[in-house]
């Protein structure tokens, strides 16, 4: 079952990502080797993020000053030495209301994770937490994901594609185009179903007559001409 808001709980990294770039919007990816620890989990919030320097305490602060359905970004700077998180801070993530994490690092305790239920990307797993002694300081509530910052006020989304972060004042209208382009793929893949090809619903046909007139024609400016659309 998704943890996401609900207002945004159907809507895939993919048609966000598409909807970004028809609304002019810059939409931030995290790297693709951050993978999802339960396939087919999505879920979407406000960002809470975190520099983790070696001590839980940052963690458990962020949790404890977030809202309900927060998204926790921990940047361990893609450590490989350590996981900085596990099944006590996931559960309590969890039962704090958290609807996702996000973890530039590792996590360890995975079989019982996986039994949290709470969704999680991650760099992978490794059985020893940190072994190094923290610098004590206040906790920074900043991330960065491999050259993607993640700042408080920022909105993050994640499913099996992988963790998009939009700022704020974009996630509306980002929303909105993406709910219209996730409509047409449907109609267009249940027509599909149906027995009408792809390629019939763009007149492809009529397409490469005229590309071949034109090979400079785009099929998505054929397609405006004609008062269509297409997504893929």
């Amino acid at each position: 079952m998704p943890h996401a808001d609900a207002a945004h709980s159907a809507l895939s990294t993919a048609a966000l990502a598409d909807a970004s770039l028809r609304v002019g919007v810059a939409a931030r990816t995290a790297p693709p080797n951050l993978r999802p620890l339960l396939p087919g989990h999505s879920f979407s919030g406000p960002a809470a993020p975190v520099t983790h320097l070696g001590s839980v305490d940052v963690i458990l602060q962020t949790i404890d000053d977030a809202p309900t359905g927060a998204v926790v970004v921990v940047d361990n700077a893609a450590r490989d030495d350590e996981a900085c998180v596990g099944d006590l801070m996931v559960l309590e993530a969890e039962r704090a209301g958290m609807a996702g994490l996000v973890v530039w690092g590792r996590h360890r305790d995975t079989a019982q994770l996986r039994e949290i239920g709470l969704p999680l990307h991650s760099l992978g797993a490794f059985p020893f937490g940190p072994r190094r002694v923290p610098p004590a300081g206040p906790a920074m509530a900043y991330a960065v994901l491999g050259g993607t910052p993640v700042a408080p006020g920022d909105y993050v989304f994640g499913d099996d594609d992988g963790v998009l972060v939009l700022a704020a004042e974009h996630v509306a209208a980002v929303v909105e185009a993406a709910r219209a382009i996730q409509a047409t793929e449907s109609a267009q893949a249940e027509r599909m179903r149906g027995g009408t090809t792809l390629r019939s619903q763009l007149d492809f046909d009529a397409y490469r007559a005229a590309q071949a007139a034109d090979p400079s024609l785009t099929l998505r400016r054929h397609l405006a001409t004609r008062g269509g659309a297409i997504e893929v």
